[in-house]
Formats: C-alpha cells, structure tokens, sequence
C-alpha cells in the first residue's frame, strides 16, 4: 500500500497538478494490472517474483522466515542452540523448549512468507490464458515452474504445521481457507505437473527442471513412508539425471562452487544490486560470530555440543553410533581467548570442521577461531559458531552489509537424495546397496579437510568407509547417523525426526543431557503426539475465524 500511495503522488507532482476524487477511483497508473502484465515479459517478470520469495525474505520479514529453516529444522533439533543471550529473541527459546505459543511472531512470519510465495505462483497461473504472444510449449513450461513452486511452498508449509490450506489459482475467498485437508495429494499433483511439462536443462542456473522436480516428489513420497512410490523416482535421477557429487564436500558451501554438480535446488543470493543486503543470504544475517568476529553481529545459531559429539570417530574412521555422546570433543567454554587450549586430539570426521567454528581451528580465510573473543554469551550458547555458509573473506565485495553475501542455500543436494535412496534399501533390507550409497559419501568426506597455516590437516582427521552392515538394525542406524553428519546445520534435522517417528525419543534424550551445559533447557519435554508440528499461527486463527483454520 505505501509502494501504491508513493506512486500515485509521483504521478500527480509529475503532472504539476492536484488528484482529484475521480483520479484517486481509478486504478493508480503505476500499479501493475493484469492487462498490463499479460505477455512474455509480464509473465516471466511474475514467475522471477514468485522464485525471489524463496530466501524468505521480502514479505517484511527475515530471519524467523528464512528459507535456510535455520529455527524449525535445526534449533528445534538437536543440531544447534539459539545462541546469543537469554534475553535477545526469547521467543527463540520457547520452542527450543518445546513450549509452542501460537501467538509468536515468529509462527506467523513463516506462514505469511510461505502463502505469499504461493500467491505470487498463483498469480503467473492466473495471467497465462490472457497471454497471446506465447506458444503452447512456452506456457506449458512457465505454468510447469510456477506450480513446482506453488508445491514447493506448500510443501515447506505442510512439514511445519501438517494440517494447511491448499491455495491454488481458483481460489478467490482468502479469509475462508480451511485446513481439514491432508494436502499431500495436491502438492504430489503440482510436482507431477513440472514433470511433465518443464525441460530437462534449466533456461537459468536458479531455475527448475524436470530434474528438479522428480527430486522432489520423491522427497514428497519419503516424507509420506511411501517408498514404494520413491523408489524408481529416486532410481530414476540417479540413472539419468544430471547429478553427481562433486569432489570436496566444502564445495557445497562457497561462492564460487555455487550451482554445481551436486545441487538439485539452488536458493540464489546476491549482493550490490540495490537490495541493501536483502537479496544476501539476510535470512541468516544473525547467524554471524560476534564481537571482533566477521560481520561483528549477532551471535544467532550456535551448534550444540551434541552434534559436535557426533562427528567423532573411532580408530577403524567409523562414526560412535551408539556412545558418541557419552563423553565430549574438548571445547574452551569457561575460558578467556587469551588463556591456553589445546583443541580435541582425538579423531575425527573433516566434515566437523567445515560445519562449525571452534577454537584453535582456521575460520576458512578469517584467521584462528580465537574462541571466546567471538562468542556472545558462552554460558548461554556454548563455545561454538556457525559456519558452513559463511562467506570467506573478500567474498562479498560490494556488499551493503558486512553480513550481506551471496552464498547461496543449497535447499536440495545430491548426496541428500542419495541417503533417502538408501533409506529405501534399508527398509527393503537391501543392505548391499545402502553400503554402496554410505560408503560414498563417506570416501567424498575425506577428499578435503581444514589445512592449518603450515599446511597440515587441522585436526585428527579420519573418516573410513563401513566394511559391511551386519543386519538392518545397524544399516537404518548408519544411515541416519551419515545424513546427521552431512547435512548438519542445513536445516533439515527436526523433520528427519519427525519423519522417521523417533523425535520424542532422540529429542528427550538429547535435552536430558544437553540441559547440565545449557540451564535454560532443564525442564523441557518433547510431547510425542503434539510437539512434531508447530502452532497454527494465533494471527491467522483470528483473521480466517477458528471454526474454519483449526488449530493442530
């Protein structure tokens, strides 16, 4: 509205004249109509909007809607912490704790952000029958990303509340949406659609294809248990499709290895084009060390010492997959930056170190991670940082924000299809192939690791293929464990638990043991039944009337 009133007054000065009534009941002439927008041009700008909602940021909001799921899939995990203080977003810690307030803005930013994606996905829908100067292919294709999109949107929205309104091109009454639907079948519907009408190569390296697509119906079926259905997608992209990982796993993760072999779905950031950052990774714009560190703000997402646990070792190169909590990596909490440390000298995976920032290890070009000196509050989030989207220095020149950058979120990785692949196995008791596919990534794991200034690997690097899986117990175990380590700190981790129907048990356990070093956890319970999904948000109960949005 305050974009429709600057353009109306706009005009009149620009015409030196007043607006008078019948001027203001017209439509402003700098409001974008359908009549103006209802060819090629209008159309693709549409559908680019529509994909610039992927970052999560635009709809007013950021950080508590970034597409990066930093809070929903890996604070509310076992992965990391709020970090920071106590006092700076609370509201961060309420579902930390597993105490959900349907009231927090937090809920509501996520879901306006995710149905305004869905609008602007609608709206390219609306406009292709008025369109004259495309053909039938070129519609097909633009009305193929467009639904992708409209899933993908409300696929977000489905593992964060389950019950959700489906909100397609037909639909004109906004206050009236129910959510007594299981949505699944249509978001299905939607990616069955860009299957069969987008290409097979991508026009642009951020858009879809049909790749794309078949990688996340598939992901689609996983969520549902429905292996049957994933198999010969998962098979399918395998076989044929454009993907295979690349050599360093650190590739996944840097500006100048974005949009590689690996990614299925790429998020695209970018800096100095006129957004003030917001176009820069903004959605994770706290997520930065603090103090002297780089972007000298805010000491957000900080691992937790349980998942830093996970990446040990033991002398075969093989993960802890029963006993890695039961002792800790050696950390400097409690310590001054200028006191003595040693780092852990036991072994451990190299993927540790290009996760998560820790003391006396390189922060990628930034020097030393000096520990405490780059901690907001060590009592309070523990002794480590973020990492593994952190641009290096001299990456995000042009920048309006020290903390802008334009790394992009890799939303959908190869090896992440690849471990649901042998999830399939495992549940098949295909064991040959599941060690095949952990075997893999694991030999990938080792390619690279974390050098120091003289030149040799940074810490006690050792990561080893399984020799075998000895029943499908141990297999299920091994593969779960491998997507923890892989894809940590990527926003994935609380809906594997909850797909998976272990969460109250993993999450419990991990709060019983995390809360002796993080206080403000002592006392939180992960209600089995309840605690999956997070709140409708109370806002839009209250817009739509709660006898037709119900609360999950």
């Amino acid at each position: 509205m305050k974009k429709k009133f600057l353009l109306i007054t706009a005009v009149c000065m620009g015409l030196m004249s007043s607006c008078s009534e019948s001027f203001l009941e017209k439509t402003p002439l700098g409001v974008a109509n359908q009549q103006l927008l209802a060819n090629k041009n209008g159309v693709n700008a549409v559908l680019i909007a529509a994909y610039s909602l992927l970052d999560g940021v635009g709809s007013g909001f950021s950080t508590t809607s970034s597409v990066s799921n930093w809070i929903f899939g890996s604070v509310a995990s076992d992965d990391a912490y709020k970090g920071s203080d106590v006092g700076d977003q609370a509201q961060i810690t309420t579902l930390e704790r597993y105490s959900f307030q349907a009231d927090l803005g937090l809920y509501n930013d996520k879901w306006v952000t995710l149905y305004d994606g869905v609008s602007r996905a609608n709206d390219v829908l609306k406009l292709l029958p008025k369109v004259t100067d495309m053909n039938e292919a070129e519609k097909a294709q633009a009305a193929g990303e467009a639904r992708f999109l409209r899933a993908w949107y409300h696929f977000e929205a489905k593992k964060i509340w389950n019950k959700v309104p489906y909100v397609d091109e037909t639909v004109t009454d906004y206050i009236n949406l129910p959510n007594d639907k299981d949505i699944w079948p249509m978001i299905e519907a939607d990616f069955q659609f860009a299957i069969d009408n987008v290409s097979a190569t991508k026009a642009q390296v951020g858009r879809v294809s049909k790749w794309t697509a078949k990688s996340y119906l598939a992901k689609v079926h996983m969520y549902q248990q429905d292996y049957a259905a994933a198999k010969p997608l998962l098979d399918d992209v395998i076989n044929n499709g454009p993907f295979k990982l690349v050599t360093s796993y650190h590739d996944n993760f840097r500006i100048p290895t974005e949009n590689n072999s690996e990614s299925i779905f790429e998020v695209q950031m970018s800096v100095g084009d006129g957004g003030n950052g917001e176009n820069g990774s903004w959605g994770d714009n706290w997520n930065f060390p603090y103090g002297s560190a780089p972007g000298g703000c805010c000491g957000f997402y900080q691992p937790s010492q349980n998942l830093v646990n996970a990446f040990k070792t033991d002398a075969n190169g093989l993960p802890l997959l029963d006993t890695f909590n039961n002792t800790d990596v050696k950390n400097d909490e409690g310590l001054a930056s200028t006191d003595p440390f040693t780092p852990y000298e036991g072994t451990l995976d190299p993927r540790l170190d290009w996760t998560v920032g820790r003391r006396g290890i390189p922060f990628l070009n930034w020097g030393v991670h000096p520990g405490r000196n780059w901690i907001r509050d060590q009592s309070f989030g523990g002794p480590y940082t973020f990492k593994k989207f952190f641009a290096y220095s001299g990456e995000n020149a042009g920048a309006e924000s020290p903390r802008a950058n334009a790394n992009n979120y890799r939303a959908f990785r190869y090896s992440d299809l690849l471990l649901m692949r042998a999830e399939v196995a495992v549940e098949e008791n295909d064991l040959p192939t599941a060690l095949k596919i952990v075997n893999e990534i694991r030999t990938r794991a080792g390619n690279v690791v974390v050098m120091d200034a003289s030149g040799k690997p940074a810490a006690n690097y050792l990561v080893k293929s399984y020799p075998a899986f000895a029943n499908q117990e141990y297999a299920r175990k091994a593969v779960r464990f491998e997507r923890r380590v892989e894809l940590a700190m990527e926003g994935h981790r609380f809906f594997d638990l909850v797909r998976w129907g272990v969460a109250d048990q993993v999450l419990n356990a991990y709060v019983a043991k995390e809360s002796q070093k993080r206080t403000y956890l002592g006392g939180a319970t992960f209600v089995k039944g309840k605690n999956e999904y997070f709140p409708i948000p109370q806002a839009q109960i209250d817009i739509m009337g709660a006898n037709v949005l119900k609360q999950n």
